[in-house]
């Protein structure tokens, strides 16, 4: 007996229905010899016979051959106008709901446009205009269909395009055209194709009922609709010729919803282990780009450092006017060394780790002030706030990458991970497919993946967070860039799980072939004290304290550092209990309220009246120890 997988048995009965009624339609001749518009006038109403097993019609003309012509013609006309108005408005929608701003006004509002229009007002206009026919309904069709499916793919846009794997796209360097076709559009397939079916069996019904008003194919031409038409004026003599295409038209309708469903979730890697549409996209919008640069190359203040900020300012527009979220922000991170930044939520991290990447969220986020100056591999030194969109993606997963929070999230889940490796490979490679998926399981490999073989066939899903933040790490590393940030790749792990991820970032950074700087984003210091070289500590936006982990856990010399530190728990030596943990008053102010002078002000203890005067300057009280404290020799005392 046959053995169906499992993932296949739900899929073929709606595929072999649709196949059966297009196979009707594509061999009609060879089904019938009956010419569907020849007339026998003198048996016209006759009942089905050997000859005509449907019967013939008003005119006499065959009935089963004109359902097999007419289908021809309602679904030819019906995929057409579904596939035509899918192109267009799908188009319209993505990259309006990706680039927001004129293209969404231009493309998703002009679709709105033609939706205010009454369809049947508008269908009308245009059979007057352009007169009945085939062509003239496939061109009604797609412009009454085309707004649907453009409000579809604009919805969805809008809500995957902020997601964490197509923010990871964008730190891998990849286009934006390149990310619409290769990262939003697999991801949104679902709802499309759900729309697809809708319109196709919509499509069937509209073309039926226009050809039923003669707005559609114009007679002698079979049609179901000109059938229906036809048959009611005979009805009560005998139904018939009436239940015929009206029941081609239900089997139809519900053959292509069945199989539509089918082909989404046969489409979801989340619930089944194939991808054969997105293994297509590939195919078609695939190609690998050359590394090339075009930017300007300045001295660096620092020249051995790998990354330089200096005075970095990046600022978001509210409604209550502009904020910085990151405020006069200058350190350096030097080749093979790690630096971390630590504060609590809205700090200022992960943006200032953003702006490093000129991935700020815009349109209303943007770098305004200060520098970064990335050296590259070659020794050149990048402005990355001279660089435009082009430039960066060029420099992204090639000199610098990201790795981000949410393994899950930041994976795209309709790829297998070997795949997600290998495309940044070849985006910055000249290497073909099987050698980007071959470099990819060497890279698995190397982070500690068991079976890399097989689990580079793996969807996200399929693993653990560990494993997929292993992946992450292997993309990362991919093409060996000079810096990598890591925004807090531990959080959403357990303690051991954390453990094993930072003796993998420690050990890669100590190997010779990887020889690469971390930016280490967290907001937990006891992370921070088993990776980092130096700490950087944010509040509100800008650093209030930096200096070596060990000499700024022994010596704290701000307040705020001296509350995270009391924050985290401790275990009395003497009577191996734990202590109990401290917790900073307080909460951290909006950054459209923050308070004159020092932001930390209202929390501290040991404020007084030049903390709330003016914003204390960031001293060095120590080689390599700053601080924003006027009272910075008390504390650390």
């Amino acid at each position: 007996m046959l053995k169906i997988d499992a993932k296949y048995r739900n899929i073929l009965p709606p595929l072999m229905g649709v196949i059966g009624v297009l196979g009707l339609a594509v061999l009609a001749p060879l089904i019938t010899d009956h010419n569907p518009v020849h007339m026998t006038i003198a048996e016209r109403l006759a009942a089905p016979s050997a000859e005509h097993i449907l019967g013939q019609d008003e005119y006499g003309r065959d009935i089963f051959a004109r359902l097999l012509y007419g289908a021809r013609v309602s679904i030819a006309v019906a995929i057409f106008s579904a596939l035509s108005a899918g192109l267009l408005g799908v188009t319209i929608g993505i990259i309006g709901g990706y680039f927001g701003g004129i293209a969404e006004l231009i493309t998703v509002r002009f679709a709105d446009i033609i939706l205010s229009f009454p369809p049947i007002l508008l269908a009308l206009l245009i059979v007057t205009i352009l007169g009945p026919g085939v062509e003239t309904l496939g061109l009604v069709l797609t412009i009454l269909y085309m707004p649907g499916y453009a409000r579809v793919a604009y919805g969805e846009t809008l809500s995957v395009r902020s997601r964490e794997y197509v923010e990871a796209a964008r730190a891998l360097g990849s286009s934006p055209w390149r990310i619409l076709a290769m990262t939003i559009l697999p991801n949104i397939m679902g709802p499309l194709i759900v729309q697809f079916s809708l319109t196709v069996a919509s499509a069937v019904l509209i073309e039926s009922g226009l050809s039923f008003l003669g707005l559609g194919v114009v007679p002698p031409d079979p049609s179901w609709g000109l059938m229906i038409r036809s048959a009611r004026a005979y009805m009560v003599y005998t139904p018939m010729p009436l239940l015929w295409p009206c029941l081609a038209l239900t089997v139809t309708v519900l053959a292509v919803n069945a199989l539509c469903d089918a082909l989404r979730d046969f489409y979801d890697p989340r619930a089944v282990s194939t991808n054969l549409l997105s293994s297509l996209a590939k195919t078609l919008f695939y190609a690998p780009m050359a590394k090339t640069y075009d930017t300007k190359t300045t001295d660096s203040d620092d020249e051995t450092a790998l990354l330089s900020t200096q005075n970095l300012r990046t600022e978001f527009i509210t409604p209550k006017g502009r904020i910085a979220a990151s405020n006069d922000v200058s350190f350096n991170v030097q080749p093979g060394e790690t630096v971390a930044l630590v504060g609590e939520s809205g700090s200022g991290k992960t943006i200032t780790g953003l702006s490093v990447l000129g991935l700020v969220p815009g349109p209303l986020g943007k770098m305004t002030a200060g520098s970064v100056a990335l050296q590259t591999k070659s020794g050149e030194i990048l402005r990355i706030e001279e660089l435009d969109e082009a430039a960066l993606q060029k420099i992204r997963g090639e000199e610098i990458a990201m790795v981000f929070q949410e393994p899950m999230s930041s994976l795209n889940p309709v790829y297998p991970v070997g795949e997600q490796i290998a495309e940044g490979l070849r985006h910055h490679r000249q290497i073909s497919k099987n050698e980007a998926l071959a470099m990819a399981v060497e890279l698995l490999e190397n982070v500690g993946i068991p079976d890399a073989q097989k689990r580079a066939n793996d969807f996200p899903h399929q693993m653990s967070g560990g494993m997929q933040q292993r992946v992450m790490i292997a993309m990362a590393l991919g093409c060996s860039p000079s810096l990598i940030i890591a925004d807090e790749p531990t959080t959403a792990l357990d303690v051991t799980i954390q453990a094993q991820i930072l003796d993998l970032l420690r050990n890669i950074r100590n190997q010779d072939n990887h020889g690469f700087g971390m930016l280490f984003i967290t907001h937990n210091l006891g992370v921070v004290a088993e990776i980092a070289d130096r700490v950087l500590v944010m509040y509100c936006g800008r650093i209030v304290e930096s200096g070596p982990v060990a000499e700024l856990f022994k010596n704290p010399t701000h307040p705020y550092t001296k509350g995270l530190i009391a924050s985290m728990p401790h275990i009395d030596h003497e009577t191996g209990n734990r202590q109990p943990l401290y917790a900073i008053p307080g909460t951290v102010p909006p950054l459209d309220e923050l308070p004159h002078g020092c932001a930390f002000a209202p929390r501290c203890s040991f404020t007084i009246d030049a903390c709330h005067a003016s914003l204390p300057e960031l001293i060095e009280i120590a080689p390599n120890h700053s601080s924003r404290c006027p009272r910075w020799q008390e504390i650390g005392s």
